[in-house]
């Protein structure tokens, strides 16, 4: 037991080094803590254990024991398995292309298990990953890449969608900043990266308590800046023009009146705007009144106040949550259809992102 509890001990010293480190996310180092604190309780020690303590560190010991050893890799696969396998990649590349992203995540693994030493079957199923919310395992996907190519920039770039997506700016800056040292002209890295910085310098966090954004891709509320948006006449024009669209009025009217916003229906939100056709309502009133102006969300039908107490009304729990988001989401695709111009100045008034609306030339999903 006294050797197995300096080996635990030479770990926890590893564990307390790592902390130190400056390219590890705040993430990684809580992870770490944690580990570091449950071997501390499973083995009865801690770092005053000094009696414990070997006159090499774990990283010495290791580097020293393996510097013979290569890693193990799975034998090489037959020419058969490799054709399959592109095969199956391809079969996945063009599912990406009509949205089928499980059925596109199902055959990248496959090729995975035919031809496990390709880092594109990895980069690919990252990006299946990242469009199914689940970023997480794309980081992880993104990773194994680069274990297996460190020049691969496009594993760096989506990697850094990825982290961005996770609100992890910080990490996202470093992705794109080596994604950059390896193709120094891909302006979308360029992009990005501008986008990340600008993020972590604002000091943007996650919004909404963890719920999905009412636009993908836009940045929830706090991403906007509503003064801006107002005060840019072609954006307002454009809006307002958009809004002239029955199918978008009724869709507004579900978003604003049963989804909940401010108990206020759609379109009597001060009236048309001056020069707009009759039935447009006045877009500066309305989107106060939709990113908060109208003092928070509310239920009930369209047009009637807010009850104190009542499910949207003040002092009341949000009425409708899941209404609201649905009708933000179908609304952000109408837009996407109506209006792409629109789309693309909103996307760059949030700051960017994914989802429905990714950022101009983007990183491909697929290769």
């Amino acid at each position: 037991m006294s050797d197995k509890r300096r080996l635990v001990y030479s770990i926890i010293q590893f564990c307390q080094k790592e902390l130190q480190a400056e390219d590890l996310s705040d993430d990684a180092k809580e992870s770490l803590e944690v580990a570091s604190q449950c071997l501390q309780s499973a083995y009865a020690l801690n770092t005053e254990d000094k009696h414990l303590e070997v006159s090499k560190s774990l990283p010495a010991i290791f580097q020293e024991a393996t510097k013979n050893e290569p890693l193990h890799k799975k034998s090489p696969p037959s020419a058969a398995d490799k054709e399959e396998a592109e095969r199956l990649k391809t079969e996945g590349n063009n599912l990406m292309r009509t949205e089928k992203f499980v059925d596109a995540l199902e055959m990248y693994s496959k090729a995975i298990e035919l031809d496990g030493s390709n880092p594109v079957f990895y980069c690919n199923r990252a990006a299946a990953h990242s469009k199914m919310n689940n970023h997480h395992l794309a980081i992880e996907d993104c990773q194994r890449a680069i274990d297996m190519d460190p020049s691969y920039s496009k594993a760096y770039g989506r990697m850094g969608l990825a982290h961005s997506s996770l609100e992890k700016h910080k990490e996202a800056v470093e992705n794109f900043k080596k994604a950059l040292e390896l193709e120094p002209d891909n302006d979308s890295y360029k992009s990005n990266l501008q986008i990340a910085e600008d993020k972590v310098k604002s000091g943007v966090s996650p919004g909404m308590g963890g719920a999905p954004p009412m636009f993908p891709g836009m940045g929830g509320p706090g991403g906007l800046d509503l003064g801006s948006f107002l005060n840019n006449p072609a954006l307002m024009n454009m809006a307002t023009t958009m809004l002239s669209d029955p199918n978008m009025q009724q869709m507004m009217g579900q978003m604003m009146g049963a989804g909940g916003m401010g108990g206020a229906g759609m379109p009597p939100v001060g009236g048309p705007a001056a020069g707009a056709p009759e039935g447009v309502p006045n877009m500066q009133e309305m989107m106060s009144q939709m990113m908060g102006g109208a003092g928070g969300m509310g239920g009930g039908a369209p047009g009637a106040p807010a009850v104190p107490g009542a499910p949207g009304g003040p002092g009341g729990p949000p009425a409708s949550m899941e209404s609201l988001l649905q009708a933000g989401q179908q609304l952000a695709q109408q837009m996407q259809q109506s209006n792409p111009e629109l789309v693309e100045q909103l996307r760059r008034q949030m700051g960017g992102g994914q989802g429905p609306f990714p950022p101009p030339g983007g990183n491909p999903p697929t290769q």
